[in-house]
């Protein structure tokens, strides 16, 4: 039985006006409007990404999901 960590980001600010590599990282992550929730794995990469964009995104929830 496996569990997968997953965590949920919500952009709360417009990636507009930052870095290019900024705004392709908060598309990467599958957020296109403001206030839009995602939910995403817990890998390194992700981890990531979230760091590099803290500034506009909010970590709402983290839990553990069974099968």
């Amino acid at each position: 039985m496996s569990t997968k960590s997953v965590f949920t980001v919500q952009l709360v600010n417009s990636p507009i006006g930052c870095p290019e590599t900024q705004r392709a990282t908060v598309r990467g992550l599958g957020l296109r409007r403001l206030h839009q929730l995602k939910e995403l794995k817990d890998t390194p990469e992700n981890r990531g990404m979230v760091f590099k964009v803290a500034h506009l995104v909010n970590v709402v929830a983290a839990k553990k999901k069974g099968k």
